[in-house]
């Protein structure tokens, strides 16, 4: 015999969907036949396949121990890093700020020592997080940051946040704003642009258009030039979609690449500025602009975070200029 008591993030799920999560080493045609033989019980009576669990809800299944896989005490994000810088966090969320060349998930290169590796090592200290008392939900991140960008990242602690803040970011009701250094200067001094762009996914590169085109979407980037100097410009640019790629092609676009990219500019224009190979943007700022109803995360609404150290913004452009990349 195996209870399982739920908890609020496990809340909600269909009996037979938590089951087929927690237990799946137990086959899809037993799972069904041990419920209709009331060898599995929700509060100590038959359990229904289509009742839906609620909080302190108890599960008791009276099946062999051959299906329950041993729980792995050895975790992954136990190895990762413990730096993380933190710019907010309450009993729902975290915002912080991710360092230029940390990845937020893992790839094929780093599995361990990512971002959400961090949150989730972070969590597991503070006893917030523990995957022996979680069916299925681990602390996860709302947004991502390539790992040459740096900037603000939201982390969800309980599922019910992860849902709402998705449908927020889908929504547009959460805004990202950036800072960028780019070689020359934009056509104007503030702009909302829109062009259309496809995407080479062998590649991974955007090419924008000034028109629509066959399979292609379209993409709206708002900027203003905060300062210029020297040949560089440092600009605000507030994502109105969110495409691959947005800001760095659709500024070369406009004909000002972002200074360090090498795959929307050129290596010969970075020379001049020091010959940087890390593109100069940086996810600064994000507010909780909600316009629709946000449930318990309504005392969000009006919310900005800001990060508190772009140093490519400081003393523009003498510091760029003078910094030999590292």
């Amino acid at each position: 015999m195996k209870e399982y008591k739920i908890e609020k993030n496990d809340a909600g799920q269909r009996v037979d969907k938590f089951l087929t999560k927690t237990v799946p080493l137990l086959p899809q045609s037993l799972l069904y036949k041990y419920l209709r033989l009331k060898r599995i019980k929700l509060n100590g009576k038959r359990a229904e396949i289509s009742t839906r669990l609620r909080e302190g809800d108890v599960l008791t299944l009276y099946i062999n121990d051959e299906f329950f896989a041993p729980k792995e005490e050895s975790y992954d994000f136990l190895r990762a890093g413990k730096q993380l810088d933190i710019l907010y966090e309450d009993e729902n969320l975290l915002l912080l700020d991710k360092k230029v060349g940390l990845l937020s998930h893992p790839d094929e290169g780093e599995y361990v020592d990512t971002l959400i590796g961090r949150v989730q090592r972070y969590l597991y200290g503070k006893g917030e997080f523990d995957p022996k008392n979680e069916a299925y939900f681990a602390p996860a991140l709302v947004n991502r940051i390539d790992r040459n960008t740096g900037g603000i990242v939201i982390a969800a602690k309980n599922a019910e946040s992860l849902r709402i803040l998705n449908q927020k970011l889908k929504d547009r009701e959460i805004k990202k704003f950036y800072l960028c250094v780019v070689i020359g200067r934009p056509p104007k001094q503030r702009d909302v642009a829109t062009h259309f762009m496809t995407k080479d996914e062998k590649k991974n590169l955007v090419t924008v258009y000034d028109a629509p085109v066959p399979g292609g979407k379209s993409m709206t980037t708002g900027y203003t030039v905060l300062a210029s100097a020297k040949g560089l410009s440092l600009c605000e640019v507030e994502l109105l979609t969110g495409r691959t790629h947005q800001i760095r092609a659709h500024m070369a676009h406009l004909g000002c690449p972002l200074l360090g990219d090498g795959k929307y500019g050129t290596n010969a224009a970075n020379a001049k500025f020091g010959g940087y190979k890390k593109q100069f943007l940086y996810s600064y700022k994000t507010v909780f602009d909600f316009t629709t109803d946000a449930g318990p995360l309504n005392y969000l609404k009006g919310k900005a975070v800001t990060a508190k150290d772009v140093w490519f913004a400081e003393d523009f452009p003498e510091k760029i200029l003078s910094k030999n990349e590292e």
